[in-house]
C-alpha cells in the first residue's frame, strides 16, 4: 500500500466549485511509494502551466497527506 499522498481540492474562488460543474466537495488523491516521489510530483503540480495566461494561477489546493 502506498503511504504518501497529495490531496487536491479546489480553492474557494475556483469557478469549478459551482454545483453544475465539479461542486464544492470535489477532491482527488494521488498516492506515492515514498516522500521523495510525492514531493517531486507536488513540485510538478504546483508549477505554472505553459498554457495559462500570464497572471493566471493554479486554482487548486495541494495538501501533503500520509496514511
Amino acid at each position: 500500500m502506498k503511504k504518501y499522498g497529495i490531496r487536491i481540492t479546489l480553492a474557494e474562488n475556483n469557478p469549478m466549485r459551482l454545483p453544475h460543474l465539479l461542486g464544492e466537495d470535489w477532491e482527488s488523491t494521488h498516492w506515492y511509494d515514498n516522500e521523495e516521489e510525492r514531493d517531486d510530483a507536488l513540485a510538478a503540480m504546483s508549477r505554472q502551466l505553459p498554457y495559462y495566461r500570464e497572471g493566471d494561477n493554479v486554482a487548486q489546493v495541494f495538501t501533503k497527506i500520509e496514511r
